[in-house]
């Protein structure tokens, strides 16, 4: 497969006339460290570094849409540097293995570092942090009156899943993650679901490749009764706020979101094998961007002066409907939660935007994980530093 990923890359070099000393270094940087094959679960560190900050720029990794930014930009102007006490920040973002952090407070950037030789030019992919940004737009979809209500049937908008084990599961219980069909999100086994869904082709013209992987899996438990993480069914959704809104999500959220509430730079949304946005993971953005997205959320959901998502979308779709077990977080619609009304958008390899309205504090982050999901410690240090910043944010509001 390396072979063909490289053969790739060269016809498409020679075929723009491209050389390697045209390219810049990000775009050197994959090349010199290319994916022995398409999955990122078993990319190496290096290879990680490289691909994450560029993998909308090779189309022999992924194809991508552009998500168009506006005319103006949302202001981030630097406030006091936030004092952290005796917390080494330096020894976490070494152990994190992190490429940025943004933390803003009461609306100024207080605290802005970079590694791995990123930077806030830079787009760094999202992995499942996307998932959050999905869920928004199943919101901004109600407001404009293409979906009628979370409690309708899934198969009202993805008819090819009508006789499968998502018969009577509804749009609320996709965004919980509560279906009840069986799913293995296992990222260290090759043939679990997680590893197969993208690269499945459907057994039936016209049917989107994912829904067809999707209806053949078997339901476990009555839906609503457990939650399961399951990153097919947030590409399901993805699936149902195209066939509602007729729209491409990257269109939809540069129209509702992007645009409107002012984000820097385009970004991008990397596409499946059947040309869709694959919503339950990367979105290739600046981490100054995905904090303005933080503060979007943390606002209510206001851009351009208009109400993308309805009144309330943000407290309803943060307030924990599951407790995963996992770092003592709660699950809600694709957002974490944390205590004191904190949740989280959250990704593989550490990508992260932590909302704090209790304490108008936006964290985002970017990283490269030696394990994908944080186990190896990396993710209890993530919380650990969220804590410090909060703390942090709590003794300057008490000395103003």
């Amino acid at each position: 497969m390396r072979n063909v990923i490289v053969g790739a890359l060269a016809v498409l070099l020679a075929a723009g006339g491209v050389t390697w000393f045209s390219l810049d270094d990000d775009q050197r940087e994959v090349l010199s460290h290319m994916p022995t094959d398409r999955n990122v679960l078993f990319w190496d560190e290096e290879t990680r570094t490289a691909a994450f900050r560029a993998m909308d720029r090779f189309p022999a990794l992924a194809e991508a849409r552009v998500i168009e930014a506006g005319e103006a930009t949302y202001p981030l102007p630097d406030g006091e540097p936030l004092d952290l006490g005796d917390f080494d920040l330096d020894a976490f973002m070494e152990q994190q293995k992190a490429a940025s952090i943004v933390v803003v407070l009461d609306g100024e950037v207080v605290l802005e570092r970079y590694g791995l030789d990123f930077d806030a030019e830079g787009r760094w992919t999202s992995f499942s942090a996307a998932k959050s940004l999905t869920s928004t737009l199943v919101g901004a979809a109600i407001a404009d009156g293409y979906i009628e209500s979370l409690d309708e049937p899934v198969t009202k908008y993805i008819p090819e899943l009508v006789g499968s084990g998502y018969d009577g599961v509804t749009i609320r219980q996709l965004l919980t993650m509560s279906s009840g069909v069986r799913w293995n999100e296992d990222y260290q086994d090759p043939q679990s679901d997680v590893a197969l869904f993208n690269e499945h082709e459907s057994s039936e013209e016209g049917v989107d490749a994912l829904v067809d992987y999707m209806r053949q899996l078997p339901r476990e438990a009555e839906p609503g009764t457990r939650w399961l993480y399951n990153t097919g069914e947030t590409n399901m959704i993805g699936v149902l706020v195209r066939n509602a809104t007729g729209k491409n999500l990257a269109d939809y959220l540069s129209e509702k979101v992007w645009a409107p509430f002012g984000m820097e730079q385009d970004a991008t949304w990397l596409l499946s094998s059947s040309g869709s946005e694959i919503s339950g993971c990367c979105i290739q953005a600046s981490t100054r961007d995905m904090a303005r997205f933080g503060l979007f959320a943390m606002g209510g959901g206001m851009a351009g002066g208009e109400r993308v998502v309805p009144e309330g979308w943000f407290e309803e779709a943060t307030t924990p409907v599951f407790d995963t077990g996992k770092y003592g977080r709660g699950y809600a619609y694709q957002w974490w939660t944390y205590p004191e009304g904190a949740y989280a958008a959250s990704g593989l390899f550490g990508q992260g935007i932590l909302v704090d309205p209790a304490r108008n504090l936006v964290i985002a982050s970017n990283s490269n994980w030696r394990n994908s999901n944080g186990e190896g410690g990396e993710g209890d240090e993530r919380n650990r530093f969220y804590e410090v910043v909060q703390a942090a944010a709590d003794a300057r509001h008490a000395a103003q």
